[in-house]
């Protein structure tokens, strides 16, 4: 008696399910991508610029390595930038390291220490970046490990991809890579990617470099997005009936 009820509740709902929720999800996964071919000139090519850690803006909390053989106080020094946007060394104190890049760090630190020593070389302090951590972008939707990732100088949309792993449900031929923009007189740039060319036939074209702030945006397939949708609405049915029958199990009652 039990069954029979619940199925009297449950086939009405399913077949509203399948009556609104097919043709809403057809229709607005074929035509909701706000994707502008001609965006793609926004983002740089890998092969089209000198990718350096030079241009890098350090940032907390970043950690550096400083290398200066002549001046062992601060040689193989390995610091994580503050909060506050400094780093300190024993006998020389602080110094402001956050918004410059790893060579403009370089020349306040060899100005700091020229109090102490003489350095005849043209670059006797380098610095490096050992981890990358003030700076992000972001791999969302349809993959196995989605959120944000920390952004190198390096990063290409297939590497992205390749590190966050779409799952079965990604659209991979209808990837949107968006540059967003907090200045509402210029519009965020969107274009799509096909991870099954570049994957099939070696189509690097649209591999671009990432910046801070970008989205790869995996889409789920419009089958893909009826599924999500309809586990939304079943998923509090299910809990409900869950309850129902746990209560009606218990003992005593009848």
């Amino acid at each position: 008696m039990k069954e029979s009820h619940g199925k009297e509740i449950l086939v009405p709902y399913a077949k509203t399910i399948l009556t609104l929720v097919l043709p809403l999800m057809t229709f607005v996964l074929t035509g909701c991508f706000s994707s502008n071919p001609a965006d793609i000139q926004a983002f740089l090519k890998p092969y089209e610029v000198d990718v350096t850690a030079k241009s890098y803006i350090l940032g907390p909390p970043d950690e550096i390595e400083v290398l200066s053989s002549n001046v062992p106080e601060i040689h193989q020094q390995r610091q994580r930038i503050r909060p506050d946007g400094k780093i300190s060394f024993q006998n020389f104190g602080e110094i402001e390291a956050a918004g410059k890049t790893p060579e403009q760090l370089a020349q306040d630190l060899k100005q700091m220490v020229a109090l102490r020593y003489t350095l005849a070389e043209e670059k006797p302090i380098d610095v490096r970046i050992s981890v990358f951590k003030s700076k992000v972008f972001y791999v969302l939707g349809q993959v196995y490990f989605p959120g944000p990732r920390d952004y190198t100088g390096y990063d290409t949309v297939l590497r992205a991809l390749a590190d966050a792993q779409p799952n079965p449900m990604a659209w991979v031929e209808r990837i949107q890579v968006v540059r967003p923009s907090s200045d509402k007189n210029v519009k965020p740039k969107v274009f799509e990617a096909n991870l099954k060319r570049m994957m099939k036939h070696g189509d690097t074209s649209k591999d671009v470099l990432l910046q801070e702030g970008d989205i790869v945006y995996v889409p789920p397939t419009i089958l893909g997005a009826i599924a999500l949708k309809i586990e939304e609405f079943v998923r509090p049915i299910a809990r409900s009936f869950a309850t129902v029958n746990v209560v009606s199990g218990a003992p005593g009652r009848r």
